[in-house]
């Protein structure tokens, strides 16, 4: 090996010297491995001969073969350089049209390939021996082509012979003789002949074959036709390219073999006429709405008694009740009033009224605080922290600005006093700065909230504190007069400086209390805070009935306009609908108590002002006027053709979490809802990177709209007016679309590296720029929200002029000279922004302007000198959370992406804590609490024998008193052991202040028979608690509940706990790396820090967390949105059967051709756009030979069982095939004829095929190969019966042969520009076609059969007839069509992974049904016990939905399918309810 590397680098060097000027990759491998294999083949040789000349062989016969086989070789290694040549002049287009050769390599010369690859290896090890030379890397992935050399070798040996002598064109070959003479002079021990003639021997080089040119024209591709329709909707979205396609006569085969089945009414059954209930009907109703039941009152009532609670614990805002008004025009908020204008008697009443109300609580607030200055002034005096503490929790609760001046100006003298007696006590490395930061503040707080109240003395008393912190100028700014000589002389003041400049001490030490910019004008329209100027916005939208995208960060207050929306729905009418769109069902829950703390009315009887819709339950949905919903559900009432009247009655749509919109899974749903609604609507997210796009896409929905109105000749209102009469009042639509767009965190977050070291961990702060590269800022900027604390920013600025001592503009950026906040008393939030950014753009300058090297030296110097280190970070977590709880840096979440872990995690602090108690706790005190429990039980036998007594004889006195004794001891005792079994502060991070024990117990008795509620509880009273989305919505309310209040202050959670959940803490810790932690998680996540209110700074730690990857997620931008593909072949289906049956034609026909016409993804994207009108056509083709619709496109067959299963595209397919096959009927045999019971086997041979269909769960290929002993389950599922297998392979192989098809037809719409350059790197294989080469032209001139198919699939074989295969890769297929085989309805049985190995199913639902244990699929399945819960219910929801589908369907009660199901659904749920 040694020997052959040190071959390869003469070899390159020798090259050096011959090509002085440098090459391309292709042609330094293609001579260098040429030189080499030759060399090395030769070597072989002369050592055979060597062998056999030891064993009197004819030497000269030898000689003589070895001769002819070096000559052959040579030979081939011409033909490979000539292959070479080709490549670099023919571009992709031309190479792709290459005949395919399918002979293979003949046997005797396998072993000079394999030396050659060898060669090639040891040349591409050793490329660095070209570092200083110009060799162009660009076509790396492009070095050999063996299908082309196959053809050139062809050619030589069968049609050159044959006599058909073909020009190579000068350029070639002048090009293939440099490089064959290169490798001549390489080579130099012995000659290797000339370049010409190509074929010295005649040695076939590849195998004889009977066929070894395959003919793609030649291909059995099916005839390409669509089936033609008469359908208005069809003709109105894809009319103007039908024109252009090919159809089918009507007596093709084709169209003559339709099925002919009776149309089907997703509400009349096409056999039984009976009604078909929809989505809604069969999700489960939390309460039976119609019920007098008193027992049912009770529970509603105690429903809403906690949701109400559930809500107040989210927000502390009192119930406001609701009472519909007249509709008034919209006053300005913006203009202010007339203060001259005339009041009317009755204000100037009420003006009195709240002018002697406000003086009456100002003179209260003044005796409350007479009565507390006294104690609050000494603690201050003991404690100063303490007492400023005190005092801020006073100002708080005031509302007078007299008297919070009074206090400011108290706080602010006992400042003073407080610095001075420290100054003159200590020396100047022992300054306690904490209270020169708290005289700042008073000072910020009075300059900047009072001014109006400050009198000459009061600015005398600022300005001799601000000489005593050593800030003269502005001292002399404020007050100029000597203000201090009272009690110090003024070359002493030194002594009470704080060693630094106003700006850079303000900067770095009051960061995080520097005064945000609000405005001090109250809003009319809002009660408990004043609104900014971006809310004002939004309020000005939804009073002019404007839609907005919203983009704002976390607890920035976006939410609010939701609720005023609401409230302006509630107070219009009694029949306007809000509906609040929520991404998950936690979050649902959540808004929903929001609503219902927040707002009361009195509605007519049977009507409701807050409703749920979800897949699991729902609750007053349709009877109410706020609905809260997920995706999924809102889109099946928008469906749905006899739900019409209703969504008519929505008057706003809010969005939350907008961002969903750009995800993998469900994102195409959200599309399907923003362009069906007609009303306004809100769209909220704090994550958006493309936000003008994406307001640009649904303003020309709203286009749309408003033509489609026009059309109609009227709004949707009138509409609406016609239907209802309730619905009396019109207000002006709007088809504006607002974007409203605010970037200012309210609090700043800085970034924690957490390291292992020595058993301990350590935290290194972790700098924003240390994030980025010279590289990075030079092409993107510094990235729009990453942003700086101020102590960061000085940070900056300090490093930068350590790092460039001649730095020109270094005093003019100086903090205390900067013009942003030089000679400023009270520098804002605002002004260290302007630096910051003053700052960056000097940074970014400097590597513009060719000082990136100092640039870099800033950037790599702020990096932390800690390395990642990955030591056992599971053991270490408890102690990574005392260390914060040491910190004071709890509540904290902490996010991880295994859902096992997230309780393990949870789990081992709890561990912790109670190891810790144990050892703390005496050896008496078990002792003690075991005799205190034994005397309990004995005094309440004494009790309970008391009490039986009293009850069967007369009260007897002197037994009355014994009983009270017994009761007194039994209290005593019970007090003795729970104070006995108290956890100690340190081993709990409960705060037990927090919550009032009974709350408490209410909280835990939710949860007392739920799966996880006993493990929640124990953990709650250690103030620890977790949060992923297996769990019951009970369990995830009482940890968000707890964790609101304070109680609990440790949750470990997943990802769905950031979207959108008011979980705000202090700190959020990354414990756990994953593909999931992303730059929109990141954000999502991380934005939970910081407690508006509460907390002035949030941080954030990264622990286990590579560095590079925490570079990674600071710097990225979060992914744009660009939409998904929007359509499915069942939405399809939806969209035909809305259409059919709507309830309002015109409105279901706008709906559905909006929903087509306006997808994000084909949003200026012309191309996109004629690519989906070709699949709905596939889509309806699809739909008309399976039965499902008819040539008018009206539905039939089971059309309405394929929609009810939507959730599940392919299997719904699949399984409505099966049925229609009568495989069901087969399999369904009861246990004896004329019974309606079926035998287990049965039952589980029906679990075995709905498993392999719904649910499908992939183990990887390498869990086969385990020798893990499984206990109760199988673990891998076994294929379906041989009758459901060759039916589902049927199936697949028409599917994809009508797939390969439409592929064949949209083929026309790709961009081949694009198809010739490599997706990712961008590298072009385009050019000018070689015509000067008769023989290029003739190896490359197949154009046949090639139509659909990469071009660099091309290269390896691959022709249109390999669509027709099945699990043809997607790589092969034109990427720019913008479609693949996910896109085909196909369901494969067997799953292989990247390696070729087989992925089996995961048997749990099988497993399940067999063994009913949960614990089962944990230990054996290796399924987290919440997810296989979930994953079983979904499982269960399906087989009921199918079985209630087949009774409503069946005529026959004793059909044996739907008996079988029926039993097969009961029996799943009974055992499902068990766990």
């Amino acid at each position: 090996m040694e020997l052959m590397c040190q071959k390869a680098c003469e070899t390159m060097s020798l090259l050096k010297q011959l090509w002085p000027e440098g090459s391309d990759i292709r042609r330094v491998l293609c001579v260098t491995s040429c030189s080499l294999s030759l060399r090395m083949y030769h070597h072989f040789l002369e050592n055979r001969n060597r062998t056999i000349s030891d064993q009197n062989t004819d030497i000269q016969e030898m000689e003589s073969n070895c001769l002819n086989m070096m000559q052959e070789m040579e030979d081939l290694c011409k033909l490979h350089c000539l292959s070479v040549v080709f490549l670099l002049h023919s571009p992709l287009s031309q190479r792709a049209c290459a005949r395919f050769i399918t002979s293979h390599w003949a046997k005797n010369i396998q072993t000079f390939l394999k030396m050659k690859k060898w060669c090639e290896y040891f040349i591409l090890s050793n490329i660095n021996v070209f570092e200083f030379w110009n060799l162009n890397l660009i076509h790396l992935c492009d070095l050999s082509d063996e299908l082309l050399l196959k053809n050139i070798a062809f050619y030589y040996e069968n049609e050159n012979v044959e006599g058909l002598h073909l020009n190579l064109g000068d350029v070639i070959m002048k090009d293939y003789e440099h490089l064959w003479n290169t490798v001549s002079k390489l080579v130099r021990k012995f000659s290797v002949g000339k370049a010409f003639p190509l074929r010295t021997t005649k040695l076939s080089f590849l195998e004889k074959s009977p066929s070894p040119i395959k003919d793609t024209s030649k291909e059995n591709i099916p005839n390409l036709g669509f089936i033609p329709m008469s359908c208005e909707l069809v003709d109105m979205f894809v009319g103007d390219i039908l024109k252009d396609l090919p159809f089918l006569k009507s007596d093709d085969p084709v169209v003559t073999s339709l099925v002919k089945q009776k149309e089907f009414d997703e509400l009349v059954h096409w056999h039984s006429h009976r009604p078909l209930s929809d989505d809604y009907d069969r999700t489960k109703c939390q309460f039976d709405e119609k019920s007098r039941d008193p027992r049912f009152l009770r529970s509603v009532q105690k429903y809403h008694v906690f949701q109400r609670f559930y809500g107040s614990s989210l927000e502390s805002v009192s119930p406001k009740v609701v009472v519909t008004q007249a509709v008034k025009p919209k006053s300005n908020f913006s203009v202010p009033k007339n203060k001259k204008a005339h009041e009317t008697k009755a204000e100037i009443i009420t003006r009195e009224n709240k002018k002697r109300l406000f003086a009456k609580e100002e003179q209260k607030e003044e005796e409350k605080w007479n009565a507390l200055s006294f104690s609050i002034e000494e603690e201050m005096k003991e404690n100063l922290n303490s007492g400023i503490k005190n005092l801020e929790d006073f100002l708080k609760s005031c509302k007078s600005n007299s008297v919070k001046f009074r206090v400011e100006m108290v706080a602010l003298t006992a400042c003073l006093k407080a610095w001075k007696e420290q100054c003159r006590g200590k020396g100047e490395s022992t300054k306690d700065l904490s209270i020169a930061v708290q005289m700042m503040k008073r000072i910020h707080s009075l300059m900047e909230r009072y001014p109006e109240l400050l009198q000459e003395a009061d600015q005398q008393l600022i300005a001799r504190c601000l000489k005593y912190l050593g800030f003269d100028e502005l001292t002399s700014s404020l007050y100029p007069t000597q203000v201090v000589g009272d009690d110090i002389k003024e070359k002493k003041m030194d002594k009470y400086s704080v060693g630094m400049g106003p700006v850079r001490f303000q900067l770095q030490y009051m960061g995080h209390y520097l005064i945000r910019d609000e405005r001090k004008d109250p809003d009319p329209r809002v009660q408990d805070f004043i609104p900014d100027t971006w809310q004002r916005e939004l309020l000005d939208v939804v009073d002019n009935n404007e839609s907005a995208v919203i983009v704002a960060p976390t607890s920035s207050g976006k939410t609010y306009a939701s609720y005023y929306c609401m409230e302006k729905v509630l107070k219009e009418s009694n029949e306007g609908v809000v509906v609040y769109v929520a991404p998950t069902k936690a979050l649902v829950n959540q808004v929903a108590a929001t609503v219902q703390s927040r707002f009361t009315k009195n509605l007519p009887n049977g009507e409701a002002l807050c409703g749920v819709f979800t897949r699991d339950y729902r609750h007053d949905a349709l009877n109410c006027q706020v609905l809260i919903t997920v995706p999924a559900c809102f889109e099946i009432l928008l469906l749905s053709p006899h739900r019409q009247a209703w969504v008519k009655r929505i008057r706003y749509v809010i969005f939350d979490e907008v961002h969903c919109l750009g995800g993998e899974i469900g994102a195409e749903v959200w599309e399907h809802l923003l362009v069906m609604i007609r009303c306004p609507f809100l769209a909220l997210s704090a994550t958006i990177s493309n936000p003008e796009h994406l307001t640009e896409w649904l303003q020309s929905v709203k286009r749309y709209w408003k033509q489609e109105d026009s059309t109609m000749g009227k709004n949707r209102n009138a509409g609406y007016c016609a239907n209802s009469h309730k619905y009396h009042f019109r207000m002006k639509e709007s088809y504006k679309v607002r974007l409203v767009l605010y970037g200012e965190r309210y609090n700043d977050l800085e970034k924690h590296i957490c390291s292992i070291t020595d058993d301990d961990i350590y935290f290194d702060h972790f700098h924003p720029c240390a994030a980025l590269t010279t590289d990075h800022i030079e092409k993107y900027g510094f990235p729009s929200d990453l942003t700086l604390s101020p102590r960061e920013t000085i940070q900056l600025y300090d490093t930068m002029f350590q790092f460039w001592e001649s730095w020109p503009r270094a005093q003019e950026l100086d903090p205390e000279k900067s013009i942003h906040c030089k000679n400023k008393i009270v520098i804002k939030k605002l002004d260290a922004r302007k630096y910051e950014e003053s700052l960056k753009a000097e940074l970014t300058s400097w590597i513009k302007n060719g000082h990136a090297e100092e640039a870099k030296m800033v950037l790599r110097n702020l990096s932390p000198d800690s390395v990642f280190s990955s030591g056992n970070t599971v053991k270490m977590f408890p102690l990574l959370v005392e260390k914060l709880r040491k910190m004071e840096k709890l509540p904290a979440l902490f996010f991880l992406f295994n859902l096992g872990d997230v309780e393990e995690r949870a789990l081992s602090v709890r561990t912790s804590l109670e190891q810790k108690q144990a050892e703390k706790r005496s050896l008496k005190a078990d002792k003690e609490a075991h005799d205190v429990t034994n005397k309990l039980r004995k005094v309440k036998k004494s009790i309970e024998k008391q009490k039986t007594i009293d009850e069967k004889s007369q009260k007897n006195p002197r037994k009355m008193d014994q009983r009270l004794i017994h009761e007194a001891e039994h209290t005593n005792l019970l007090r003795t052991l729970e104070k006995n079994l108290e956890i100690p502060q340190e081993c709990t991070y409960a705060n037990q202040k927090a919550i009032d024990t009974e709350t408490l117990q209410m909280v835990f008795d939710r949860v007392k028979s739920t799966r996880k509620g006993e493990q929640l509880k124990a953990l709650a009273r250690r103030g620890i608690g977790y949060h992923h989305s297996s769990l019951n919505f009970k369990e995830k309310q009482l940890v968000e509940i707890l964790f609101r209040k304070g109680f609990i202050r440790v949750v470990t959670a997943t990802g769905t706990l950031a979207l959108g959940i008011n979980m705000p803490c202090k700190s959020v810790v990354f414990a756990q790396n994953s593909v999931y932690l992303d730059a929109l998680n990141y954000r999502q996540m991380s934005g939970r820090a910081g407690r508006r209110g509460q907390d002035l700074m949030g941080d954030v730690y990264f622990f286990d967390i590579p560095l590079p990857k925490i570079g990674k997620l600071i710097k990225s931008n979060v992914p744009e949105l660009r939409g998904q593909f929007p359509l499915s072949i069942t939405l399809v289906l939806r969209l035909m059967l809305l259409a059919s049956k709507g309830d309002d034609p015109e409105d279901a026909k706008a709906k559905v051709l909006s929903v087509l016409k306006h997808s994000l993804l084909s949003f200026k994207q012309c191309r996109v756009t004629e690519m989906l009108k070709l699949y709905f056509l596939f889509s309806l083709q699809f739909l008309m030979k399976q039965g499902y619709l008819d040539q008018e496109g009206k539905l039939m067959g089971f059309a309405g069982l394929v929609s009810h299963l939507h959730y599940h595209e392919p299997s719904n397919l699949v399984f409505v095939s099966f049925l229609v096959k009568g495989l069901f009927r087969n399999l369904c045999q009861p246990t004896r004829k004329g019974s309606k019971h079926f035998s287990q086997d049965v039952m589980e041979k029906l679990v075995l095929v709905l498993a392999n269909l719904f649910g499908r769960r992939l183990l990887p290929a390498k869990f086969q190969d385990t020798t893990l002993k499984f206990y109760q389950s199988k673990v891998f599922l076994e294929d379906l019966p041989e009758d459901f297998n060759d039916a589902l392979h049927e199936y697949n192989m028409n599917v994809t042969k009508d797939f390969a098809s439409f592929l064949l037809s949209v083929s026309k719409l790709a961009d081949m520009k694009q198809e010739y350059q490599l997706p990712l790197s961008k590298i072009n294989f385009t050019g000018k076609e070689c015509e000067d080469s008769q023989l290029v032209s003739h190896l490359m001139n197949c154009k046949e059969g090639r139509v659909a198919i990469s071009p660099f699939a091309c290269l390896s074989g691959n022709s249109d007839g390999d669509l027709f295969q099945p699990n043809t890769p997607n790589h092969v297929i034109l990427r720019t069509i913008g479609i693949n085989h996910t896109q085909a309805p196909v369901l494969w049985s067997k799953i292989f992974d990247n390696q070729g190995r087989r992925m089996p199913l995961n048997a749990y639902a099988l497993d399940f049904y067999k063994h009913g244990s949960l614990t089962g699929l944990v230990q054996d399945n290796r399924m987290n016990e919440g997810t296989a819960y979930e994953l079983l219910k979904d499982f269960a929801l399906t087989i009921r939905s199918i079985s209630v589908s087949l009774r409503e369907l069946c005529e026959n009660e004793d059909d044996n399918v739907v008996l079988a199901f029926e039993q097969l659904s009961e029996t799943f749920f009974e055992k499902l309810n068990q766990v």
